[in-house]
């Protein structure tokens, strides 16, 4: 006796595409917010907008690092991207001025609290070093060299993001998913955008 399949309810397939998109919300909410780039043009403003918002990334990492507590990377995204948008209202400092006086305090606490015998906190500073440095160099340059060498740190930052996540070491998996979508994004916009 010879069965046929049963098709499948359509219940059940529509039950496995939401839990594979609830599996991948990271990656989907990155994606989403990084297609807000291709939207509009790539000015210089633009460019430096993103340069500076480069020295959150690396410099989550290495608050987290120093914190040893991999639960609070999006709190610490949250407090870093507040401080930015707060800093962008107002004329007396650059915002990554800031960013570099909290950078400083950060290895300063963390290497008072021996986080600097550790591998994970050494690396993050070398990341930040590199990263912070090509945005630097962003803010510094002008714009269509600016607009590649930024685009060249959200890209390497999305890289060093996935291997985080392959690694599952120092953020949360779900930030380092989130990120390289974002940044991967980001970087693709700063390069395609003013070509068309």
């Amino acid at each position: 006796m010879t069965t046929t399949p049963r098709p499948a309810r359509p219940w059940t397939t529509g039950r496995g595409a939401l839990a594979a998109v609830a599996k991948r919300w990271p990656t989907i909410l990155g994606v989403g917010l990084g297609v807000d780039i291709f939207i509009g043009a790539v000015t210089q403003d633009t460019a430096r907008s993103y340069a500076e918002a480069l020295l959150i990334l690396p410099l989550g990492y290495v608050i987290v690092a120093a914190l040893g507590r991999r639960r609070a990377t999006w709190p610490v995204l949250a407090v870093l991207s507040a401080l930015v948008v707060t800093l962008r209202l107002q004329n007396w400092v650059e915002p990554f001025v800031v960013l570099l006086a909290v950078a400083l305090a950060v290895v300063i606490w963390g290497s008072g609290h021996g986080r600097h015998r550790e591998r994970d906190f050494r690396v993050q500073l070398a990341g930040m070093a590199a990263f912070g440095a090509l945005a630097l160099a962003g803010l510094a340059v002008d714009s269509d060299l600016a607009r590649y060498l930024v685009a060249a740190g959200w890209l390497a930052h999305g890289v060093w993001d996935w291997v985080h996540l392959a690694k599952d070491r120092v953020v949360s998996r779900s930030f380092a998913e989130w990120c390289g979508a974002l940044d991967v994004m980001i970087a693709a916009g700063l390069i395609i955008v003013p070509l068309l």
